[in-house]
């Protein structure tokens, strides 16, 4: 194991890096984010922050913590560690050759747990994805290699382990598991505290409040295209590019978020957004005990679709569901039979009353899981209802 000193890396940071971690050569590929309605149907730049034209200016709020946060900060540092993710990427040269050339890019993680052989360490999915190679850096300065454990592409999240055997007694006991919080017991208002790799300069602190919870933002996977709607934690503690993966803590020092992504306008100031720990702490648990990696794609049922509104229901005796409008060829429902005029109105013990509701029952499940899906097949005006048991297959358009 190796001292590095977190400052050799400044020359390397690029001017324009992404918020969801600090870009050498290519960097991640990440996910972009949209908030809710305000910005609904508004793509993100390239630089993966949330981008908005039609956002109204806003007064700027300077938060106040009334204490002194040191002592929280020092003891909450040894929890918060830097991760360094190399990727290939395949290019075309000048002449027309393919070259394969290798990027570095930077993020954070949380130390979660251990046990006799590990030291588990949760992160979001974008810092990892991809990677060839990832060197943990602790509170210490010195660095460890790691391997992926798991990951959990549709929530943003994925755990990395380090063998215990390559740390020394020194750095063993100058880290420490994080402490974790109750992000159910929030209110807006309460002080946040957000530590993080910030531009790969080293472990930097933020401060602010919570702005708001269940701030409901939309994030679309760039390498399988899938969008999927997350219920996040708004802070205007500053989420800088190397912050994701990072502790979003309270004035007690408990983590009560992973951060994972910012708004970023010239007329905005201070939006950024973290994963609740209600949310992150079954995902993280179940990827330490089982791991779990999802294959190319997340899962789906392979359909195309559209909600059975009020007005079909209520006049024309339809049931309250998800219209099937096509079937994907090979999919999971293609196998088993669904049909387009189906309207599927459950899926195991969920009701299915949208095609919202179909896609967070489906993020639950893993590619290859088989759900019993409770479809309505229309017979001379009328609907007979058939369970159908259906693969989840991967997607990977």
């Amino acid at each position: 194991m190796k001292k590095n000193s977190f400052f050799s890396r400044i020359t390397k940071c690029a001017a324009l890096a992404l918020v969801f971690g600090i870009v050498g050569g290519t960097g991640f590929s990440g996910v972009n984010y949209f908030l809710g309605d305000m910005v609904k149907g508004q793509e993100a730049e390239a630089d993966d922050t949330i981008q908005s034209e039609k956002i109204q200016p806003v007064n700027k709020v300077t938060p106040v913590i009334s204490k002194d946060i040191s002592g929280v900060v020092e003891d909450a540092m040894p929890s918060v560690v830097a991760i360094t993710s190399m990727t290939q990427q395949e290019i075309m040269s000048f002449f027309g050759r393919g070259q394969t050339i290798e990027s570095e890019s930077s993020g954070s993680g949380i130390l979660v747990s251990e046990d006799d052989q590990y030291l588990y360490i949760a992160t979001n999915n974008h810092v990892v994805e991809n990677s060839t190679a990832l060197t943990v850096q602790f509170s210490d300065d010195t660095t460890a290699m790691a391997t992926l454990r798991g990951t959990d592409p549709a929530d943003d999240l994925a755990v990395v382990q380090v063998a215990l055997k390559d740390l020394t007694e020194e750095t063993r006991n100058a880290i420490k598991i994080a402490t974790i919080g109750d992000s159910e017991k929030l209110s807006v208002g309460d002080a946040a505290i957000a530590i993080g790799n910030a531009l790969g300069y080293g472990q930097s602190v933020t401060t602010g409040v919570i702005s708001a919870l269940g701030r409901e933002v939309t994030f679309q996977d760039e390498s399988t295209g899938e969008t999927l709607t997350s219920r996040l934690i708004q802070t205007d503690a500053a989420i800088n590019p190397g912050n994701s993966g990072g502790a979003l803590l309270n004035s007690d020092g408990e983590v009560i978020g992973i951060n994972s992504s910012k708004y970023s306008d010239t007329q905005v100031e201070g939006m950024g957004f973290a994963i609740p720990m209600a949310t992150v702490k079954p995902i993280v648990e179940d990827l330490i005990a089982n791991g779990k990696t999802t294959i190319s794609g997340t899962p789906y049922l392979g359909i195309y679709g559209h909600d059975v509104g009020e007005e079909a229901w209520k006049y024309y005796n339809m049931p309250k569901g998800v219209y099937v409008a096509q079937v994907i060829e090979g999919s999971g429902a293609d196998t088993a039979k669904i049909a387009v005029g189906n309207i599927i109105t459950k899926i195991d013990d969920t009701e299915i009353d949208s095609m919202d509701t179909m896609k967070k029952c489906i993020s639950g499940y893993k590619v290859g899981d088989t759900v019993v899906v409770t479809i309505q097949i229309a017979n001379n005006g009328e609907y007979i209802e058939k369970e159908v048991p259906v693969t989840l297959t991967a997607n990977t358009y």
